[in-house]
């Protein structure tokens, strides 16, 4: 099982506005969360796209990785705040505010899912089905009866 992960530091976004966007993707395979961050209409989201193709990356060059990329997924992704710049706004009378421009490291662990093997049983499926079909058939008819004698 390969993990990789990648962070990109200091991108100019709060790392709350960011952590929404990454609660989108979080447990998602990486294809589907790169074609989530495609049409997210969130600035943020063309940065969180690189850190996670960087991700891959890594995980493609790891030993012990399987070569399929459809079989990695999204493990964990947050955003921690980074520092923050503090600038001087001029303001009414004189005075000054405060402007707070904050900034955020963003990570990305990408995870290879362990190869399902499934046990295949010789007619358990097919007799799985068929008793399906009996209990709704039987289901049916006794819905039936008591409609008829709630009219009687």
């Amino acid at each position: 099982m390969v993990q990789a992960e990648a962070t990109a530091k200091y991108i100019r976004t709060s790392a709350q506005k960011a952590g929404l966007v990454l609660a989108l993707i979080r447990g998602r395979a990486v294809n589907q969360a790169m074609a989530t961050l495609k049409f997210t209409r969130k600035t943020v989201a063309k940065d969180i796209a690189k850190v996670l193709q960087s991700a891959i990356a890594n995980a493609q060059q790891k030993d012990g990785f399987s070569g399929d990329i459809e079989r990695l997924f999204v493990a964990a992704c947050y955003a921690n705040q980074g520092p923050s710049m503090k600038r001087v706004r001029p303001a009414p009378m004189g005075r000054a505010y405060r402007v707070v421009k904050r900034t955020a490291h963003l990570t990305v662990r990408v995870v290879e899912r362990p190869l399902k093997i499934q046990k295949v049983s010789a007619g358990g499926a097919a007799a799985e089905g068929s008793s399906k079909a009996k209990t709704t058939g039987t289901r049916a008819k006794t819905t039936r009866a008591k409609k008829a004698a709630a009219t009687a």
